[in-house]
């Protein structure tokens, strides 16, 4: 077996050579070591972003039966590690809340016009998990390996834990969709505190542009188990 190290393995000489603040040597340290703890969380974001991404392309691969047989166990594994990453994404915030508001003051400027509303992985989760008017290539693989099993969503809502896998299919998107909505509500209020009302690097309206954005995904899927309320109203005392 050739010799590997751990630090060749994980490629370390070049991960630890990409922290690079733009703030002057000359400035005071905590102000250097301020603007390397926010690139840090941003890239070891941005990582997670990747991880995420691709378990999620892979799961609608699952679920879906023109990609071949529906696998939807390994798609349900496949979501249950997503939404825990989404999780370490939003307790990144908690620890960017850390960041004293007097050294991101001054920083900030050499951060130029770079935002991370820029993030094309971040773009492309919101595609993936989809909005009010559009419901996403992951809902779409879900609701399209319920019809290929003889069944569909809302029986599947109805159903409950009777509905095996696709139950906890389900519950797994909701899942995801809680936790990408708190960790966009997490970075909102973070924003809000760091920044106030000055508008974003990006040239975003800064909170007010962030608010906008705030979705919680798989309206289709809440709407149906919703309806539940109204089955059990109208059904008779057993």
């Amino acid at each position: 077996m050739t010799s590997l190290t751990y630090a060749d393995y994980l490629n370390l000489d070049t991960l630890l050579s990409l922290q690079a603040p733009r703030t002057p040597d000359t400035a005071e340290r905590s102000v250097i070591l301020a603007e390397h703890f926010f690139v840090v969380a941003h890239q070891s974001s941005e990582l997670w972003l990747k991880q995420i991404a691709a378990d999620l392309d892979a799961a609608v691969d699952a679920l879906r039966p023109e990609y071949g047989p529906s696998d939807p166990e390994s798609g349900s594994e496949l979501l249950e590690r997503a939404a825990e990453l989404l999780r370490i994404l939003l307790e990144q915030l908690a620890a960017l809340d850390k960041l004293p508001v007097r050294h991101f003051a001054e920083f900030r400027p050499y951060l130029g016009s770079a935002s991370g509303a820029e993030s094309e992985q971040f773009h492309y989760l919101a595609e993936l998990l989809g909005d009010d008017q559009h419901p996403g290539r992951l809902y779409e693989a879900f609701a399209a390996a319920t019809e290929h099993s003889g069944t569909t969503v809302a029986e599947v809502c109805r159903r409950g834990p009777q509905a095996g896998v696709h139950h906890r299919i389900a519950e797994n998107l909701l899942d995801i969709g809680n936790r990408y909505w708190r960790w966009k509500v997490g970075h909102l209020t973070l924003m809000s505190k760091m920044l106030g009302e000055q508008p974003g690097t990006g040239g975003t309206t800064g909170a007010a542009y962030l608010i906008s954005r705030i979705i919680v995904p798989f309206a289709e899927l809440r709407r149906l188990r919703g309806r539940l309320h109204e089955d059990l109203v109208g059904r008779p005392a057993q």
